[in-house]
């Protein structure tokens, strides 16, 4: 007799619990400090300008991300909770996102709450979801389209749907931060390979073979490629009432040279800025916040948790292994994805980086540790995904104090959590 097939349980419910959770925590000392801090000096005033409409600020990025900070001041008040609380939304939305494409790509319960677990914990992801910053939201749009995607591709009868709401969010991204720009491609490459792999004839038209089945690649052309387009388009609304200061660029496409000039421009050099070989080996830290603020000294430092930075590079390696000897899908795509978000960085002629530019890539090396974690386990093995598991825990639990700017005893106790020189 044939064996009973398998039919895994959707973790939905879970998906649902680790989120809450997740922003539940986001929510501690949401509105400390009480002034901005870091970056949001730049993109406050930014969203302000939108609600205004008189002059144009910030304009070397795109408007989306501001946009939604600015919606959140006229929802909740120009104060520290309106400016961060859509930050936790999308964090929160990054979050749920990335354990459901985990669910749809690789069809294992315990794969997508590690997911939940590594990427909630791995501190980039947590700081960035409680300050008024660009990168959440184009990272919270991502995460979106992904899941978006591969829920395309495993459930073939809602495909249209998931890729029109994929391309949708793939052009909010590309209008939240233009790191987005490499991954957004990549679906409709995705989809092109896949096509011409399995019917070179009718290439264009047929709406036979994987990866989603009855969409032809004309029409994933317009929900992939021209759809994000023009959505991305959309969001520069706003230009038709500003007046844009230090520049008489007229029309998107001389707007766009503007802003390319001014993401090229070479700054002073920044005593937190690193290289992207730096942000891999998780050695240069940023300490968005360390001063005497709101009746005490707190801080808020950013840095990979450490078990998941580095124990990730080793599942990573592991995925490239995986995906080349296996055929594993999942396994690729994590690892297609981190290569593709990082390399950016390894070519930008941005004269000036930082860490958070690793803050899309480490979400990818969060998810490559749940898939091997995932994989030691079902082998039988208990020890290192328990010890993987607990130290990232505890990492998450030991770093609280500093991930949410709470009280410290003294200017001294930053040495509690930068373990290195490079971490100060």
């Amino acid at each position: 007799m044939s064996a009973v097939p398998d039919h895994p349980r959707d973790p939905f419910g879970w998906n649902v619990v680790i989120a809450l959770v997740f922003a539940a925590l986001s929510l501690v000392r949401l509105t400390v400090p009480g002034e901005p801090y870091f970056d949001e000096i730049h993109y406050l005033p930014a969203a302000r300008a939108v609600l205004e409409l008189d002059v144009a600020m910030n304009v070397e990025h795109p408007p989306l991300a501001k946009q939604v900070i600015a919606l959140g001041i006229w929802l909740f008040g120009d104060g520290p909770f309106g400016w961060r609380f859509p930050s936790v939304m999308f964090g929160t939305l990054a979050l749920f996102a990335s354990m459901r494409a985990i669910w749809f790509v690789n069809r294992t319960r315990l794969a997508s709450m590690l997911t939940g677990l590594f990427v909630g914990t791995n501190f980039l992801l947590f700081v960035h979801a409680r300050i008024a910053m660009l990168d959440v939201f184009m990272v919270g749009f991502l995460m979106l389209a992904l899941w978006m995607l591969a829920g395309a591709v495993r459930e073939n009868e809602t495909g249209r749907g998931r890729l029109i709401i994929c391309g949708v969010a793939l052009g909010c991204a590309m209008a939240s931060k233009w790191n987005a720009i490499p991954l957004a491609v990549l679906p409709g490459l995705a989809f092109l390979a896949a096509r011409w792999k399995a019917e070179r004839r009718r290439l264009l038209v047929s709406r036979r073979g994987w990866p989603v089945a009855g969409i032809s690649l004309l029409e994933a052309g317009l929900w992939l490629g021209l759809l994000p387009l023009a959505v991305y388009a959309l969001t520069f609304w706003p230009f038709l009432y500003w007046d844009l200061e230090g520049s008489d660029a007229r029309g998107l496409f001389a707007l766009h040279g503007y802003m390319l000039s001014l993401q090229t421009q070479v700054p002073e050099p920044h005593p937190y800025q690193s290289a992207w070989w730096q942000w891999i080996a998780n050695s240069r830290a940023i300490w968005y916040l360390y001063e005497d603020v709101d009746g005490a000294m707190r801080g808020v430092m950013l840095i990979g948790n450490p078990v998941t930075m580095w124990f990730g590079l080793i599942a990573m390696s592991w995925c490239g292994w995986a995906a080349w000897t296996q055929h594993r899908r999942d396994c690729a795509a994590v690892l297609v994805l981190y290569v593709a978000s990082l390399a950016l960085w390894v070519v930008a002629p941005k004269a000036v980086q930082f860490y958070f530019h690793y803050f899309l890539p480490g979400m990818f090396v969060s998810a490559a540790l749940a898939l091997g974690v995932e994989q030691l386990w079902e082998r039988g093995e208990r020890l290192i995904p328990w010890a993987m598991i607990l130290g990232a825990s505890a990492c998450f639990i030991y770093w609280f104090p500093i991930l949410t700017a709470a009280p410290l005893s003294d200017g001294q106790d930053f040495l509690k959590w930068a373990w290195f020189d490079s971490w100060r």
